[in-house]
């Protein structure tokens, strides 16, 4: 008589759709959501206004998709790591719970579905999207080779306004390259507060961080970036002309900057640095309504 198969392996059990759905972090979408915000920015300046809903949609879905395959190509990069990090141990791919042929068909899926979109989009953005995608690919392993891969991670994320306000001008202009700009320092200052939740075992593994890296001066590094981002943001209001709203939007995101650079100061738990990341979500909102009233004004 033969013995039922392991009904707890992915082959026997089917589909594996919960540990499909936890590789690509469904149950938190803060990084779709920082991913989109810029976009959003790009969208409203480019077209002086609400965009139309056929881009909004498509960014919403290109957001979420590009992310999500983002988040599984780190997963694959970083297996043999996130065995050895106590926040990361439990991921599908690094417990042995998903195998890496289920997690390569969904970002497959993933990227032929990212793909098609860009047929509903100007032939430039078509041109723009494959550096997006090797954006997204160098990101994982660049945190073996420098040490502040958040920059490249800044890139990857400002270059999804490069091309939202490519997909509604049709070319690029100089307030798109401060989109850009900004993003990628926003995205160095939000990660490298993300990454204080793994600076003891990425110390151990021997991982590059910019969390790392500032070490004692974190507050300084964090700090610098948010300069960056607030200078290419008042730069891209200038170009622009943006009305009042917009200047007053940006004067309150950097008090909220003021606040958490003397947070820094001080030690930060785990905890609290995933919520000071996930805080920067409501900048990304903040800078978006700045954006519709400073050019509804």
């Amino acid at each position: 008589m033969s013995t039922p198969a392991n009904s707890s392996s992915p082959a026997a059990s089917g589909i594996p759709w919960s540990a499909l759905a936890r590789l690509i972090r469904l149950q938190n979408q803060t990084g779709t959501y920082l991913l989109l915000l810029p976009t959003l920015w790009a969208l409203i300046l480019a077209a002086r206004g609400l965009p139309p809903p056929q881009l909004l949609a498509i960014f919403l879905g290109g957001s979420f998709l590009m992310r999500s395959a983002g988040v599984i190509m780190n997963d694959l990069a970083d297996q043999g790591f996130d065995r050895r990090v106590t926040r990361t141990r439990a991921r599908p791919l690094a417990s042995g719970e998903l195998s890496r042929r289920h997690a390569i068909i969904l970002l497959s899926i993933l990227l032929i579905l990212a793909a098609c979109l860009l047929f509903l989009l100007p032939p430039i953005v078509t041109w723009l999207a494959p550096i997006a995608a090797l954006l997204a690919a160098l990101y994982p392993y660049c945190k073996r080779w420098i040490h502040i891969p958040q920059a490249m991670l800044g890139i990857a994320f400002g270059w999804g306004s490069v091309m939202a306000w490519a997909a509604v001008q049709g070319q690029l202009d100089a307030p798109a390259w401060c989109l850009f700009g900004a993003t990628a320092a926003w995205a160095v200052a939000y990660d490298t507060i993300y990454a204080i939740q793994d600076q003891e075992d990425d110390r151990r593994i021997g991982v590059k961080s910019a969390a790392l890296y500032f070490g004692s001066f974190i507050h300084l590094g964090v700090g610098l970036a948010f300069v960056v981002m607030m200078v290419f943001l008042t730069a891209a209001g200038w170009l622009a002309q943006l009305g009042w709203p917009y200047y007053t939007a940006l004067l309150g995101v950097l008090v909220f900057f003021l606040f958490q650079i003397r947070e820094l100061q001080g030690p930060i738990t785990p905890d609290h640095a995933f919520a000071m990341f996930r805080a920067h979500i409501w900048v990304g909102l903040t800078i978006l309504i700045g954006f519709l009233g400073g050019v509804l004004i």
